[in-house]
């Protein structure tokens, strides 16, 4: 007699655009179920959670500010009573804006803490009772953190956070069978990344890595999907760094 699996559960946040988008798709192809969160792009999330439906798949888009403790709460619950319990959380969600550190003001500085910080915080709160055992975690870095760029430096200082979290998150959930991991991006062509940034820099982003190119969001959801899948089972606590040899 076959006894079917049960579907597995991903959260993706910030996952309506960009490398999110890419890493719901991604999971959903790979046989998750996806809540794919976002904070104020619904026309997209709503169109991706459409598009895994109509290949097959489950999806739901839940609206949320992951920098809020509440928000957190209702999205855990949101997907919880619509896909079933979450078994990988993906923290995506994330804000760049470049400004020297003298020029960073009060109000760049909360904003980029609150989004890349305290919400990859408020969902690794959450996950730790509501995650299911023998589940996986990761959250987005950024390669940045080894490169310590001028022009990063608050950034920098949120990304850095995330991986100090990575890494005792995944020694705090002793006796789970959850993996805890980061992945760190260099610099992947996406709308968050081209922002701001005139041709001629961004074909300097795109030779400095030996491979002499700038990722694309694929290239980040297939080591996602590896952390997040069986292969990865003995992985745990490390920082990754996808970014084509640049660091």
């Amino acid at each position: 007699m076959n006894v079917q699996t049960p579907q597995r559960i991903a959260l993706v946040t910030g996952g309506s655009r960009g490398i999110g988008a890419a890493i719901a798709r991604r999971l959903a192809r790979d046989g998750f179920a996806v809540g794919i969160n976002y904070a104020s792009s619904a026309a997209q999330a709503d169109a991706l959670a459409e598009e895994i439906r109509l290949a097959g798949g489950r999806a739901v888009a839940v609206r949320a500010d992951v920098s809020a403790a509440d928000d957190v709460r209702a999205m855990f619950g949101q997907v919880e009573a619509e896909l079933g319990r979450v078994d990988v959380l993906v923290n995506s969600a994330g804000i760049l804006e470049i400004k020297p550190l003298a020029e960073t003001s009060d109000d760049l500085f909360e904003r980029t803490f609150a989004i890349n910080t305290r919400g990859t915080f408020n969902t690794l709160r959450e996950a730790a009772a509501r995650l299911a055992d023998g589940g996986a975690i990761v959250n987005v870095s950024s390669t940045t953190v080894a490169l310590n760029l001028p022009g990063y430096a608050v950034y920098i200082a949120s990304k850095a956070a995330v991986e100090s979290l990575t890494q005792v998150f995944a020694k705090e959930l002793r006796g789970r069978r959850i993996t805890v991991n980061a992945v760190a991006p260099g610099p992947v062509a996406t709308e968050l990344f081209m922002k701001g940034k005139s041709p001629e820099l961004i074909e300097h982003y795109a030779k400095m890595p030996p491979l002499e190119r700038l990722g694309q969001p694929d290239d980040i959801s297939g080591v996602v999907s590896f952390l997040a899948g069986p292969d990865a089972g003995w992985v745990n606590g490390q920082v990754l760094r996808a970014n084509g040899g640049l660091a």
